[in-house]
């Protein structure tokens, strides 16, 4: 049969069929066994999950060729591979996907906890054939994703904001790529956690929960800055029990509550984390998930890849437009509203806000919104500039990469959530206005 292309093949290696891997030893011994997890690196480089110290281990360590045959799992179309091993890697972007994607596999096949990845074999493919056999035509793609990664482009090339931004990329997931469930995160790399900007498709937004780099799909997409994509249902890297950590103890005070549940679906079958990079530095994670097996394919991955590193330009572009906004002059005082006090209440240990007893924000969304709250109050002032946070000592934002903007996003979202009394609107160019319609009674715990 004529030789073909890694590349064409690439589905084959989703781990649906195990894949059946020959080697032989010195002597000449021949040895087979499947192996649950293959990963394609590049047009000639694959690798396979190293997890058991067993006789291919031995003979690959001896004898450095191998051959594996590998089944397309939609047509049935088998191919082998004529395989040279090069190296064992124990660590970096490569190991932590096949990492996340072997925990995928084991927890669908109920062997969570039994699979440990010890490393992962990089192989050099030296020829990939075509064995006959019958087959079943592949089903017609449901969408054409260089059109879809075309008309999304052109879609964010239109905004000139990153709320626009933000919402354009919820609103091109959906209309152009077909995708139901998706999460927006933004990364605090001083805090080594990233936080929920905006969701579509679930029961509730989860504006404002966190997760720590290196937990679950999307920590270690933010950790290792590369993507990582899941086709099988799994228990073990769920979103719900990560922000554990998101408690606060005082003296003399009770433990409080101060976490947001994060969404997701409470059974994903297949998902998908790509980071938002500019610049060298990671600004955020862009989540998908779906309920449906092998949902997300190498082309989708490639196809948001591109489109993740298009809206990190632009959130880069956007952030360094603010930075360079002129400060407005002080506007004269508002109107006080009326009625009862509204009690709001900020802890300095980890600067979270509660609002009448019911939290509301913690980290720098808490810092800036507890300045803006005294400063009004104290100066009547309602009109504020990105520059005059960014020159805050207070709020103690990283001198690179703060990600004010997404801050101020998720701060005016949550909000409008969970406190309606307290508004943030833009007004210009790195400008916004806190609007205040109850009297406030600010506590600094």
């Amino acid at each position: 049969m004529a030789a073909t292309s890694l590349d064409s093949i690439r589905s084959c290696l989703e781990g649906v069929i195990p894949a059946d891997v020959a080697t032989c030893s010195l002597d000449g011994a021949p040895n087979a066994t499947y192996v649950s997890q293959m990963h394609y690196v590049d047009a000639r480089h694959m690798a396979l999950s190293f997890q058991f110290f067993s006789k291919t281990r031995d003979n690959i360590l001896a004898n450095p060729q191998a051959t594996t045959l590998v089944i397309e799992p939609v047509t049935g179309a088998s191919y082998r591979l004529d395989l040279l091993y090069l190296r064992t890697e124990t660590a970096g972007a490569l190991f932590q996907s096949m990492k996340a994607r072997l925990a995928g596999i084991a927890s669908h096949t109920g062997m969570s906890g039994v699979f440990k990845l010890q490393g992962a074999d990089v192989y050099r493919v030296l020829r990939v054939e075509r064995i006959s056999a019958q087959v079943v035509d592949a089903p017609v793609p449901p969408r054409n994703l260089l059109n879809a990664l075309r008309n999304a482009s052109l879609a964010l090339a239109e905004c000139t904001r990153l709320d626009a931004l933000v919402d354009q990329t919820m609103a091109s997931r959906g209309s152009e790529f077909g995708i139901d469930h998706a999460l927006l995160l933004m990364a605090d790399d001083s805090a080594r956690r990233l936080y929920t900007v905006t969701s579509r498709g679930y029961a509730a937004t989860g504006v404002g929960s966190e997760i720590a780099f290196g937990d679950g799909v999307i920590g270690v997409a933010a950790q290792y800055r590369t993507p990582i994509r899941i086709s099988h249902m799994t228990l073990e890297y769920r979103y719900g029990q990560a922000a554990r950590d998101s408690t606060l103890s005082l003296v003399d005070a009770p433990v409080l509550d101060v976490e947001i549940p994060f969404p997701g679906l409470a059974e994903p079958h297949s998902q998908l984390a790509v980071p938002i990079l500019a610049a060298g530095h990671l600004l955020g994670v862009l989540c998908l998930e779906s309920q449906q097996d092998l949902r997300f394919t190498y082309d989708d991955e490639d196809a948001l890849l591109v489109l993740a590193a298009q809206l990190g330009v632009a959130i880069h572009a956007i952030q360094q437009e603010a930075e360079s906004s002129i400060a407005p002059l002080p506007s004269s005082a508002a109107p006080v509203p009326g009625g009862r006090p509204m009690e709001v209440k900020h802890y300095a240990a980890n600067d979270s806000v509660f609002v009448e007893g019911e939290y509301l924000i913690k980290g720098v969304p808490g810092a800036i919104l507890w300045k803006l709250l005294r400063t009004s109050k104290e100066s009547g002032r309602h009109d504020f500039s990105n520059r005059e946070l960014r020159m805050s000592p207070e709020l103690r934002l990283p001198e690179i990469a703060d990600n004010l903007e997404a801050r101020l996003i998720l701060l005016q979202r949550r909000l409008a959530e969970r406190c309606p009394q307290l508004v943030i609107e833009k007004t210009g160019r790195g400008q916004f206005r806190l609007r205040v319609s109850r009297v406030l009674s600010l506590i600094e715990a």
